[in-house]
């Protein structure tokens, strides 16, 4: 029996990213939670043990370079690699935002500060812990809503909705994972992005009566991709019925 593989999910002590870090936990993965706050992110690691499941927690906040850096020498400290990375940590300001502010310089840099900048600084600081895996994974979790194809798609259900900073965050997040998954071709490693859809999360409060999807419905398709096979894909972006033009 081989070791079992190691897994980070970034903002994983609640919503979304504890339901990931649960099922990844639930198919054998050793799962590390990563929280701004070490209370929380203790207690969520607390949790998952008491059902029995392999899970620890480190104190990462991906706004904060110095908080990556140490947070990755733990990780090499503790385990010397990490096969699995899901950049989960997201935040939608505008949710909550003046809507009177069409555009705003301040809430562009809020958004892209951890939904973007968090997730290149995560991976840029992880990749040399994953290039020790013999099948490293990354994952961004993304959305539809920063798909350009489904943003100029009056039919779409987000087609009205007003986040203009969420929607270029996660279109550059896609991006992102295409041109890593090319730089990192010659490599065992795959970065693919998920749209987890629409969840019933804290992320955006006033969107629970849209969101059709629990957290366990919608983590399913990003444990999917962190535990693909070599023979899967890379450099493209799913939700739970399949591709999703970019």
């Amino acid at each position: 029996m081989g070791m079992a593989k190691i897994a980070l999910v970034t903002g994983g002590n609640r919503g979304l990213g504890f339901e990931i870090a649960r099922q990844l936990a639930q198919a054998g993965v050793k799962v590390v939670i990563g929280a701004r706050d070490p209370r929380r992110g203790g207690e969520a690691a607390d949790l998952l043990r008491g059902e029995g499941l392999d899970a620890e927690a480190v104190t990462l906040d991906v706004e904060d370079h110095a908080s990556v850096e140490h947070a990755t020498r733990e990780l090499e400290d503790r385990y010397g690699t990490l096969d699995v990375l899901v950049n989960n940590a997201g935040i939608l300001p505008e949710a909550t935002a003046d809507s009177r502010e069409v555009i705003s310089t301040r809430l562009f840099r809020q958004t892209f500060e951890t939904n973007l900048f968090g997730a290149v600084s995560t991976t840029e600081q992880l990749l040399p812990l994953l290039r020790r895996s013999e099948a490293g994974r990354i994952v961004n979790v993304s959305s539809t809503m920063g798909s350009l194809s489904d943003q100029s798609n009056p039919d779409s259900p987000y087609y009205e909705l007003p986040v203009p900073a969420y929607r270029a965050s996660k279109a550059a997040l896609n991006s992102i994972t295409v041109g890593l998954a090319k730089s990192l071709a010659d490599t065992p490693i795959k970065v693919n992005a998920v749209c987890p859809g629409s969840v019933q999360t804290d992320l955006a409060p006033g969107q629970r009566e849209q969101a059709p999807l629990t957290a366990t419905d919608a983590a399913r398709v990003a444990v999917r991709y962190a535990l693909v096979d070599d023979s899967g894909p890379s450099g493209r972006f799913f939700d739970r019925d399949g591709s999703v033009a970019w």
